[in-house]
């Protein structure tokens, strides 16, 4: 720890190069106060109920702000089977949904969401991808040619309205998250097991789009901080260790090359067990994980994990939104203690507390937002122990 006080923007630039802090830094994940808006009148804006403001309110003057933007070339959009697509929507009742139509080969393969008013998600009720037949016509189509400029203008802009309130760190899949959300999690998992050359094939082709634009924003950024998100997919349960190290670290490497070489921040975002894998994500180079989930989410304690990553990765949570919904804050109290006595005590890169997601309903319980609070005292108070 330092005593010198350090801006948010700082304290996580400090923590992010691994030097001393002033405090540990406390971040609420999605929860921003930039990207919420409660004066959008939309009715799928839960940010507009009013149990909602004092959060947005806390979010923005103490929490260490990490805004995600995606980045993408200027003249194609960020999902690679998007441009390819019919897009329809409907509304019924209260639910949004979404129709996608792919036409290729003679075959159409269509996908379907559901946007509720009340909850901020989207639920897949159909994949495009539902037999290996579809796997290998969605194969034909060119993804790996939509090319062009990448576009700096979200990041610059995010860093201008955060000022020294925070950072704007650059989102990307990596290729198991967009071939994964091709498929139902059920196919995909049997498809990775027993069509492994197929899969692969898929992976190289959206790797094929994937690289050119994380070195083209790579080179348009430097000295970033990056969020890879989609390890989680083939990881255990859901996969064996050595699926892990050849949908996973095979392909997430490039990422973290051209990252680095462009001087940025690698950290890699995976949910669930981390014990088989944790040696696997450490050979990829990266520099930080998230969100390092307890158990019984996860299967590590985080200080288990800051032994084995020493000084290479600054360690992204280690909290649960299940906790922040439903303990009593006198009992959350003492998981954030915990998880800030492992994470930021003695050695270690560095240590960002922060959830696992955030609420999605509507209406914020008031034992939510004294959780929240709890995060932010606990914090400050660590620094003067």
């Amino acid at each position: 720890m330092t005593n010198c006080r350090m801006s948010r923007r700082e304290r996580l630039t400090a923590t992010f190069q691994g030097r001393p802090v002033d405090r540990p830094a406390v971040c609420f994940y999605e929860i921003n106060g930039l990207d919420e808006n409660p004066l959008d009148d939309s009715p799928f804006n839960i940010y507009s109920d009013p149990s909602w403001s004092p959060l947005l309110e806390l979010a923005r003057e103490k929490s260490d702000r990490i805004v995600l933007r995606g980045v993408a070339f200027k003249e194609n959009l960020p999902d690679p089977v998007e441009p390819f697509a019919v897009v329809a929507t409907e509304q019924t009742g209260r639910s949004l949904f979404t129709t996608k139509t792919i036409t290729v080969a003679g075959r159409t393969l269509v996908s379907r969401t559901r946007r509720d008013r009340d909850i901020n998600t989207i639920w897949t009720l159909e994949h495009f991808i539902k037999s290996v037949e579809d796997l290998q016509t969605l194969l034909q189509l060119p993804m790996e040619t939509l090319k062009g400029t990448a576009d700096p203008q979200p990041i610059l802009s995010a860093e201008q309205a955060l000022g020294e309130t925070g950072v704007a760190m650059i989102d990307t899949p990596d290729p198991i998250c967009l071939a994964a959300g091709l498929f139902s999690m059920e196919l995909f998992t049997v498809i990775a097991l027993t069509e492994q050359t197929l899969l692969h094939r898929l992976l190289e082709k959206l790797a094929a789009f994937l690289y050119p634009l994380t070195d083209a924003i790579a080179a348009q950024l430097p000295g970033r901080p990056w969020r890879i998100y989609g390890p989680e997919y083939a990881a255990p349960p859901f996969l064996p260790p050595q699926l892990f190290r050849d949908y996973v670290v095979r392909y997430d490497q490039p990422l973290i090359d051209a990252i680095h070489a462009g001087n940025g921040f690698a950290r890699l975002h995976a949910h669930g067990r981390l014990r088989e894998i944790l040696a696997d994500i450490l050979s990829t180079g990266c520099d930080g994980l998230d969100p390092i989930e307890p158990p019984p989410q996860g299967d590590m304690a985080l200080y288990e994990v800051k032994r084995i990553a020493g000084r290479q990765l600054v360690l992204f949570g280690n909290l649960e939104v299940s906790d922040i919904e439903n303990l009593p804050t006198v009992l959350f109290r003492k998981k954030v203690d915990t998880a800030l006595a492992e994470g930021a005590g003695g050695e270690g890169r560095g240590f960002v507390l922060m959830p696992s997601a955030c609420p999605i309903g509507r209406i914020l319980k008031t034992r939510s937002l004294e959780n929240y609070r709890c995060m932010v005292e606990r914090a400050e108070a660590f620094a003067s122990r």
